[in-house]
């Protein structure tokens, strides 16, 4: 698809959503008259249905791809409010649902898992060819890939029907996702809140009921803040397991893996069944495992360590602190024992720092990948002003201060590799703070303001991007004002099954999938 062409496609989408939603800037869906809320859209029980059961409605012919791709793009139009959808693909996923729809059972059933499943990807770092992915820059915003990422491949083998790309802050560099390029994404808990970052338009999306499942990454928390912002669920894995490639087969020295945000845990747990695995080039690869059967292996016994201390030293929210007390309480009852850790022999200011300067030349990278691409240099006046300067401070930094970051990141991770000898997992709260307000968090402001409210968004999420362990975000906790609030669980190196056990239990134990947005409700 051309630059043109896209460009057209996305101002028909938001042309009408605006006409479809009539959504006032507050109320989402919950503005509109009654007889017009989400019963009025098509298929109104799909956003109750998570991609597993939409998969299985599929495969019996109860409802046909083009149906539940309409029902999607319904919803995306209709609560446009929430700014989740920056670069539609809908006619491209028309066009494949149609070749899907009408094909008779023994057709059908020989299928892919999730044949004809709506799906969309995050507006960074992936590729699916003939597409624009926009980083949320607008240096970004008509680089057409010439290729499919290795995870696209392994998603489309599965059979889903990527149907638009969702939004991200500009190179995915804080934990809102708001772009002077696409504008703030909301969080349809509360409208003036962030949705979290950086893959806050899959969490926006998932949580208003655009879709079941979103693809989503993860550098220092971009993963579990917005699931924890949204109340879903979301799970970074081990550096190395979700492919990354072709062309890169690390993102930024493996601070960044891919995965998805989910309603439930079992399609989590499919997607990443589906999707793990070393690509060709790949040398770092972690203990797959059968995440599927991990699913109904309740775990018993396990031994956690609690953490709820904020190692950047800017406190905690007591909300967050009673989340995760509760999460533990709740483990406690289940079997499990808890008891407080002590982290302070990480070396977490210093990966801290470390963490700068890779994602900065990480970033600078891929500007000058772009440069040759296009044949002239990046503007100013292309970039957010937080990532201008980052880029003209990556110009300076040495090959010695790369190599010095990985040694620190693993040093840490040596250090959580003993803690793990004597626990089972890591239990902490998500983030430091309630989801923002607005502009807390955006990329265009003077840089120490945003620094001193950025230590509230991923003191407890970085640290395992730095070490490349896996971490999940599990909603457990709403506020007293009824914003989500999700707890965090880390695991060893290659533990994911321990963590999809686990999260399965909690989700039955304190089901979470019918807490819907209010207005949505």
């Amino acid at each position: 698809m051309n630059e043109q062409a896209v460009g057209q496609e996305r101002r028909d989408f938001l042309k009408t959503g605006a006409v479809l939603g009539g959504v006032a800037s507050m109320g989402l869906v919950g503005a509109l008259p009654a007889a017009a809320r989400p019963a009025a859209l098509p298929l109104p029980d799909y956003e109750h249905w998570d991609a597993t059961e939409i998969a299985l409605r599929i495969r019996r012919g109860d409802v046909r791809p083009g149906e539940v791709l309409e029902a999607a793009i319904a919803r995306a139009e209709a609560y446009g409010a929430i700014n989740a959808v920056t670069v539609p693909h809908f006619d491209l996923a028309r066009e494949a649902a149609r070749a899907l729809d009408g094909a008779g059972s023994a057709a059908r059933e020989a299928r892919p898992a999730l044949s004809g499943v709506p799906f969309a990807l995050k507006d960074l770092g992936i590729a699916l060819k003939g597409t624009v992915t926009t980083n949320g820059c607008a240096f970004f915003k008509d680089a057409v890939a010439d290729h499919d990422s290795t995870l696209v491949q392994r998603y489309q083998a599965a059979g889903l029907n990527i149907f638009a790309k969702l939004a991200s802050p500009e190179f995915g560099q804080t934990g809102t996702t708001e772009s002077r390029l696409f504008g703030a994404t909301r969080n349809p808990w509360d409208l003036a809140r962030s949705s979290g970052g950086s893959s806050g338009g899959a969490s926006a999306a998932v949580a208003a009921g655009v879709l079941p499942v979103a693809h989503a990454s993860d550098g220092g928390g971009s993963i579990r803040i917005p699931a924890s912002h949204c109340g879903l669920f979301g799970l970074k894995p081990s550096r190395g397991l979700i492919p990354m490639g072709p062309k890169s087969l690390e993102g930024w020295l493996g601070l960044s893996v891919h995965n998805v945000i989910s309603r439930s845990v079992r399609d989590t747990a499919l997607l990443m069944q589906l999707s793990q695995g070393a690509e060709a080039g790949a040398r770092t690869l972690p203990p797959t495992a059968d995440l599927l059967a991990a699913l109904q292996r309740a775990p018993r016994g396990l031994k956690i360590g609690l953490f709820q201390t904020n190692l950047f030293g800017a406190g905690v929210h007591p909300a967050c602190l009673d989340a995760s007390n509760k999460a533990a309480t709740l483990c406690v009852g289940l079997g499990h024992h808890v008891e407080p850790i002590d982290l302070s022999a990480l070396p977490f200011l210093e990966m801290a720092g470390s963490m700068g300067v890779v994602t900065a030349s990480g970033m600078l990278h891929s500007v000058r990948e772009r440069e040759k691409a296009t044949g002239r240099e990046a503007r100013e006046d292309e970039f957010e002003p937080i990532d201008w300067q980052s880029l003209q401070k990556a110009k300076s930094y040495t090959a010695e201060q790369i190599l010095k970051a990985r040694n620190v990141f693993d040093h840490g991770g040596r250090v959580l590799d003993e803690l793990f000898t004597r626990y089972d997992l890591i239990l902490s709260p998500t983030t430091a703070a309630l989801p923002p307000k607005l502009g807390e968090l955006s990329l265009d402001q003077p840089f120490e303001d945003f620094a001193r409210r950025a230590v509230l968004a991923s003191a407890f999420t970085s640290m395992f991007n730095m070490t490349g362990l896996p971490a999940m975000s599990v909603p457990l906790h709403w506020s007293a004002e009824g914003l989500p609030i999700g707890v965090q669980f880390a695991a060893p190196y290659g533990g994911e099954a321990r963590l999809i056990a686990l999260a399965a239990q909690l989700e039955q134990a304190a089901p979470w999938a019918n807490r819907r947005p209010p207005a949505l409700a």
